[in-house]
């Protein structure tokens, strides 16, 4: 009796521990298998205010191809891909995570502007062919056809929204409000539900390859989704090993310049060494008015339009060549033409000028008909203390006809066509006392690179602007004919690739943006 006792109280002991165990299993597998992403009501409608740019020419905008890959896999994947929760009927489908009511939760934008034609979020664009991993074309196991390339474009991370009594209202140039670390981290659970949960591979394969798929197709397709998996599994060891020196991306925050060092001087090149923890998570910049400044950046770090915007698809993952001398280094799927597209709709067809201002995309208005009414003596009280207090280093209004002083130097520069473009305050950091950190890291960091490459530096910022002029440089000589020395300039804004690093802040205009 008493050994039975004795027994019972042993497997209760057992039971009790081994429920503890699985509790710290299960509580680790919800955090490995949940992102956290917000809940809001969808706006009962949606507008967009004239900022001085057709509605048709804003739609081409916002899914122009840049030839970025952000996502690491296909187009079509993208678009059969189920969302990364686990439903109460545990083998249906959740719904697509390419549904637009779900990639709202990560802030992303629904393109409405034109009624009736179907398109991805704002700021997604379908591509041409894409590479796997190895560097060959990424093609469908059963039909052999080449699959399309996803990635984000300048749009998703430069197209704000706020609502206000049931009203969403689209600001063109604006900060996101998305969060891109929580996105990426819920494609990487939805990838291995994909792979692993019972009855996903199967709809997964249905619509990738079709129903009358073979076994051997339908294997393939699993290699192909492992070695995603291994991809993903790699940056998500570089991000926990600098996570004790990374601050968390959130909605509308994203250490941009750090996170285009770590896709190419590290997963490009293939040098885990070289990444680095997000330390300077910022919100991000609007863009109306930045072609013609003479720097742009909060650190007011770069110069040339062409070697920014090429910059930025090399760091939402446009392919690149670094270490492959047989595939051609520098070889890429950057798109110039359209990035070239998107600057000139952005700069306008003219310089500043007093009659005109600005052209190309305008800053926004307050929208009158939505928002409460400006009091306007309250407008005249905070136009003097701007005057006061801001004008020294954020320049007049863009309104007013003392900000077209065109005789002030300390205003005013010109390019290499001799265009006006406006000269940026910097103000120094010990000045104004703001964190430092998105202005030092970039000036402190370095990176391990090849010889091969022909960098002169490893200091971060001079080693990225040669880098991505070399990518640039490869791209027009490649082209057939090459691209001649006059168009290159053009499509550089007549501005040379001059970098640096100061330890300022950079200060827009008023009604002007940083870049």
């Amino acid at each position: 009796m008493r050994v039975g006792r004795i027994a019972k109280i042993v497997g209760v002991l057992a039971i009790v521990a081994i429920g503890y165990a699985v509790k710290d299993d299960i509580a680790q597998l919800w955090n490995d298998f949940h992102v956290r992403i917000v809940e809001h009501p969808t706006p009962k409608k949606t507008v967009w205010l004239d900022q001085g740019i057709s509605k048709e020419k804003l739609s081409w905008f916002y899914h122009a191809d840049q030839g970025t890959r952000t996502f690491g896999f296909p187009y079509e994947w993208f678009m059969a891909l189920e969302q990364p929760t686990i439903p109460w009927l545990l083998f249906t489908s959740p719904g697509r995570f390419s549904d637009t009511a779900y990639l709202d939760r990560y802030g992303f934008i629904a393109d409405t502007i034109i009624p009736g034609k179907e398109a991805l979020p704002i700021g997604f664009a379908q591509g041409g062919p894409m590479l796997d991993q190895t560097g060959a074309p990424w093609r469908n196991p059963r039909s052999k056809q080449d699959m399309t390339g996803i990635g984000l474009t300048c749009a998703a991370c430069h197209t704000g929204s706020f609502t206000y009594n049931g009203t969403a209202v689209v600001v063109d140039g604006g900060p996101a409000l998305t969060n891109l670390f929580a996105m990426k981290q819920g494609m990487g659970i939805s990838l291995l539900l994909t792979r692993y949960w019972p009855g996903r591979f199967s709809r997964f394969a249905e619509s990738i390859l079709g129903s009358e798929s073979t076994a051997e197709e339908r294997e393939a397709l699993k290699n192909q989704l492992d070695q995603v998996l291994k991809q993903y599994k790699q940056v998500k060891d570089l991000e926990e090993r600098v996570a004790p020196w990374s601050i968390v991306e959130g909605y509308g925050r994203l250490d941009a310049l750090n996170r285009i060092g770590n896709q190419v001087f590290s997963i490009d090149l293939k040098k885990p060494e070289n990444y680095a923890g997000s330390s300077a998570p910022v919100h991000f910049p609007r863009i109306w008015n930045t072609p013609w400044f003479d720097w742009v950046q909060y650190n007011g770090s770069i110069m040339q339009p062409m070697v920014r915007n090429a910059g930025e698809a090399l760091g939402v993952s446009a392919e690149l060549n670094l270490t492959d001398p047989l595939k051609g280094i520098y070889k890429t799927s950057v798109d110039l033409k359209s990035l070239d597209a998107m600057e000139q709709m952005i700069k306008g067809d003219k310089p500043p000028n007093a009659k005109d201002k600005f052209s190309g995309l305008q800053s926004p208005k307050w929208p009158a008909e939505i928002l409460p009414p400006i009091d306007p003596k309250l407008a005249d009280k905070g136009a003097e203390l701007y005057k006061t207090h801001c004008q020294e280093c954020h320049r007049p209004p863009v309104t007013s006809e003392a900000f077209y002083d065109f005789n002030n130097k300390d205003w005013w520069t010109k390019n290499e066509a001799g265009e006006a473009i406006l000269k940026v305050e910097n103000v120094p950091i010990s000045h104004i006392g703001t964190d430092p950190a998105q202005a030092a890291d970039m000036l402190a960091r370095t990176v391990a690179v090849p010889e091969y490459l022909g960098l002169k530096s490893n200091s971060f910022a001079f080693a990225l602007g040669e880098l991505v002029e070399k990518t640039v440089n490869t791209i027009f000589d490649q082209q057939k004919p090459p691209v001649s020395a006059g168009e290159r300039k053009r499509m550089d804004g007549y501005m040379p690739n001059e970098l640096r690093g100061p330890p300022a802040r950079s200060g827009g205009a008023s009604g002007t943006a940083r870049g």
